[in-house]
Order: structure tokens, then C-alpha cells, then sequence
């Protein structure tokens, strides 16, 4: 009995029980399938943040950078306003002033970098000069006392050349002999300009120069255009108080009236080599000696240059030259008779310059020379006259201490012979060889300030001559460096 009732309620347990086992399978598989598809989903996610992330992180040090770089700039811009306070308090109080000027706009950079840098954008640009718009006003003051025993502007000039009205000698006693006053600025990025006014002893002004220059001009190329003076020969481009003496040498002032410049157009071209290697050429009005009239439809002078150099060593250093000019003149005067025809002048010129270690402060020495050859054809006074002369100078200027200089210059011509209608006259030279030897002492109170006592015994003229040059030169506002 037992046994039976055991065994029935064995069988319905096993009856009731095999649904239950028949359904555990199923929300197994379900599970799984739900645990599968969280697990993918999350995966998605994760690798979604992780780029979120990592897109965060390089946005953050980029714009840590950012900051860096302005905190930066900003530093800088407060410890170059502090050394310009630290160098204004020493040189004054208007000196302080514009130091405070210059500290306030490194604050206001300062603080529109901070700004950039909460911002994340670019800073402005530094604050300009007040005066960024305004030329450079230079003024040049030469004073001088000539003696000389016999007046030279009253005699025949040079024997057997023609001369014009600048090849003179400064008139005997004191004058202020040619002071300049000039106006320089750079006009825009692609130009600058120049002007020079200058004033002789009647107090009359002139242009001496006035011209734009080109600034960025590719392939090594510089144009200049208005009143200049000539690239041609070593001293020709350089003002009168830049001379090494105190009047310019006997061919210059017979060939070219002291120096050449005129109305017209230059280029020059500057090699990309190695040594220095330009090349210049110029056409003018034609106006200016040895020219006259403006001919060709006012293309009247061409001249050509060509200049070479180099280091020899680190004290001593060279130049060379050649240069040709043409000019035609139509009544060119003297006061003596008139000119017409043309005049072709070639200029070989050569430069040596040294210095110890190449710092001219406490010594420094330099040789030049130069030689003309000039032909002249046309007619004087309605007698056509054919002319070949030459000319030639040597100069050493040798700066012994500092300060102190003293040079010597030699300079001779060759002048032509003339016809028997035009013996007498200015371009006859009586069988005389005009020649000068000059001495020369300087005392350079600093680079702005010069005194010179010249001597030359001057046989340019029949008649020799004896002639003393006291002579100041003084400097100030902006004055560009000198050339070579």
C-alpha cells in the first residue's frame, strides 16, 4: 500500500514537474540574447566617449598652447616696456614720459592678450610710433675761412679747361660755404623718399637732390627717379661734407663742375654672387655740365656704371669701378665764350680701405685714385674744336688715433691743344700742366662734428697759389651711414 501511494505520488511529481523544465531553457536563451545586446550597446557607447575624450583632451592642449604662447608674448612685451621705463628714467623726465607712453600700450597689449587667450584668438598687433608718418629732418652746417694768396675765382680757374659756375674755390674770408637741410621717409612698403635743399653763402637755396627710391623690387633690382646725384666715379654720389677733403680733386672739378647730378631715372642691378657686383646705368635731362640744353627731347646725358669688391681679410677690404658718361651740350656758357657738342668721359676708379679687425674706432686707413680720360667735340665760340684730356688723383687718409686724421692728396691734367683761333682763350693752356698737392688735419669732435685745416699748393692756374681751408662741419637729426 505504501509502496503504490509512493510510486503515484513519484509519477504526478514528475508530471508536474516537466513544464517547469520544458520553460528554464527558454528564459535562459532570452537572458543571454538581453545580456548580448547591453553588452553592445555599451561597447558603442565606450568607444563614443573615448573619441568624445580624446577629442577633449587635444582641443584642451591646443588650447593650453594657446595660452602659453600669449602668456608668453605678454611677459615679453611687459619686460621691454620695463627696460625702456628703466632707460627713460635715466635719460629725463621727457624721456619719462614717453616711457609711460610706451608701459600703458604694453599694458593694453598685455591685457588684449589675456583677453585673446580667454578667447582663443589671435592677438592684435603692437601699438605704431606717433610719428611713423613723419620724415626724418636732417640738417648739415659747413663753415669756412679760406686765405689764399692770389684769389682764384678771379684768375682763369683751371688752365686750358672750361669751367663752370660750382668748379670754384669758397670766396675769400668766412662763409658758410653749401649747408643742406634734408627730409627722408619711407613713403610705403614699396617706396621712400628723399629731398635735399641747399644753401650757399648768398643765402640762396636750391634742390640738390629729390628723388623716390624702390624698396622691394625683385631679382636684386633698385630703381630711383627725380634729381640726383650720378652712381658714376667713387665721390660723384656723395655729398660735399662727406668728402674725405674738404674741395673735391682737380679732375672732378675740371670734367664735371665738381659733381654730376641732374633730373632723370636710374636702375641698378645687384648680382647674387659671392663678392659684390652691381651694375648701374642712368639717362638724364641733360641739363646739368657738362651738358646743356636738354637735347634728345630731354634725354640729353647716359652714363653706365659697373662696381666690384670684396674682404681681402678681416682688416683690409676693396672697391673698383668703371663708368662712362655721354652728355651733349647746346650752349653750354662760361664766361668766357660758348660751347656746343658732346662730351664722352670715362672714370676708372679703385679703393682700399683698412681697419684693425675691421673696427675703424681707434685707427683706420684708406688709399683711393681715380683716372679720367674725356674727349670733347663741337665748337667753342662757332671754331670747332676736337679735344682729348685726362685727369688723375691719389688721396691716403690715415686716421692715427682716435679722432684725429691726416691725409695728402696729389692730382694732375692733361689738357689738349687748340687751334690758333681759339689761342688766348679759356681752353688754351699756355703750355702749362695743371697740377695741386694738398695736406690735410682733422679733429672729429664725434661722429657729428668735424674741423679741418687744409693746405694746398695749387698750380691748376697759370698762376700758382697758396691756400688755407679752415673748415667745420657739424651734423644733427637722423643722417643715413656713410657709404663705402
Amino acid at each position: 500500500m505504501n509502496r503504490y501511494l509512493i510510486s503515484v505520488l513519484l509519477g504526478a511529481t514528475g508530471v508536474l514537474a516537466m513544464p517547469a523544465a520544458a520553460q528554464v531553457p527558454s528564459e535562459l536563451a532570452t537572458l543571454k540574447a538581453e545580456m548580448a545586446r547591453m553588452q553592445s550597446n555599451y561597447a558603442a557607447q565606450m568607444r563614443a566617449l573615448e573619441k568624445r575624450l580624446d577629442a577633449a583632451e587635444a582641443k584642451a592642449a591646443a588650447a593650453q598652447q594657446n595660452a602659453d604662447n600669449a602668456q608668453s608674448a605678454a611677459k615679453t612685451a611687459v619686460v621691454a616696456a620695463g627696460n625702456a621705463s628703466k632707460t627713460a628714467t635715466d635719460a629725463g623726465a621727457k624721456a619719462q614720459a614717453a616711457t609711460e607712453m610706451v608701459s600703458a600700450n604694453a599694458d593694453k597689449f598685455a591685457q588684449a592678450l589675456t583677453e585673446a587667450q580667454a578667447n582663443n584668438t589671435p592677438p592684435p598687433p603692437p601699438p605704431t610710433s606717433n610719428n611713423s608718418f613723419n620724415p626724418g629732418i636732417a640738417a648739415v652746417l659747413n663753415g669756412f675761412y679760406f686765405a689764399a694768396r692770389h684769389d682764384p675765382n678771379a684768375s682763369q680757374g683751371i688752365a686750358g679747361v672750361m669751367m663752370g659756375g660750382e668748379a670754384g674755390m669758397p670766396q675769400r674770408g668766412f662763409s658758410i660755404g653749401e649747408s643742406e637741410v634734408s627730409f627722408a621717409a619711407n613713403i610705403d612698403p614699396f617706396m621712400s623718399g628723399f629731398l635735399d635743399i641747399s644753401f650757399n653763402n648768398a643765402n640762396e637755396p636750391s634742390v640738390e637732390e629729390a628723388y623716390i627710391l624702390s624698396k622691394d623690387l625683385p631679382w636684386g633690382f633698385t630703381a630711383k627717379g627725380g634729381r640726383f646725384l650720378s652712381g658714376i666715379g667713387y665721390i660723384n654720389e656723395r655729398h660735399s661734407h662727406d668728402w674725405l677733403f674738404s674741395d673735391a680733386p682737380l679732375p672732378y672739378r675740371a670734367f664735371l663742375n665738381n659733381q654730376y647730378g641732374d633730373d632723370g631715372v636710374q636702375l641698378r642691378w645687384l648680382a647674387p654672387t659671392d663678392q659684390f657686383l652691381e651694375f648701374g646705368a642712368e639717362v638724364f635731362r641733360g641739363d646739368s655740365w657738362p651738358a646743356a640744353g636738354a637735347k634728345n627731347m630731354g634725354a640729353g646725358t647716359y652714363t653706365a656704371f659697373v662696381h666690384t669688391g670684396n674682404d681681402i681679410n678681416d682688416s683690409s677690404s676693396w672697391l673698383a669701378a668703371l663708368s662712362y658718361l655721354h652728355s651733349d651740350a647746346m650752349g653750354r656758357t662760361t664766361p668766357s665764350g660758348v660751347f656746343n657738342g658732346r662730351t664722352d668721359l670715362g672714370i676708372a676708379s679703385g679703393v682700399f680701405k683698412w681697419a684693425p679687425d675691421g673696427n675703424p674706432v681707434v685707427q683706420n686707413f684708406q688709399l683711393s685714385t681715380e683716372f679720367f680720360f674725356d674727349e670733347q667735340q663741337g665748337s667753342y665760340n662757332g671754331v670747332s674744336v676736337n679735344q682729348d684730356r685726362w685727369g688723375w688723383y691719389v688721396y691716403g687718409d690715415y686716421q692715427f688715433m682716435p679722432r684725429w686724421s691726416f691725409g695728402l692728396r696729389y692730382a694732375a691734367l692733361g689738357t689738349a691743344k687748340v687751334p690758333l683761333s681759339l689761342a688766348g682763350t679759356e681752353l688754351d693752356d699756355f703750355g702749362h700742366a695743371p697740377q695741386a698737392e694738398t695736406a690735410l688735419l682733422e679733429f672729429d669732435s664725434s661722429e657729428f662734428g668735424r674741423f679741418r685745416a687744409q693746405y694746398t699748393h695749387d698750380e691748376g692756374g697759370r698762376i700758382p697759389n697758396d691756400e688755407l681751408l679752415l673748415q667745420f662741419t657739424v651734423i644733427y637729426g637722423p643722417h643715413g651711414a656713410h657709404r663705402y
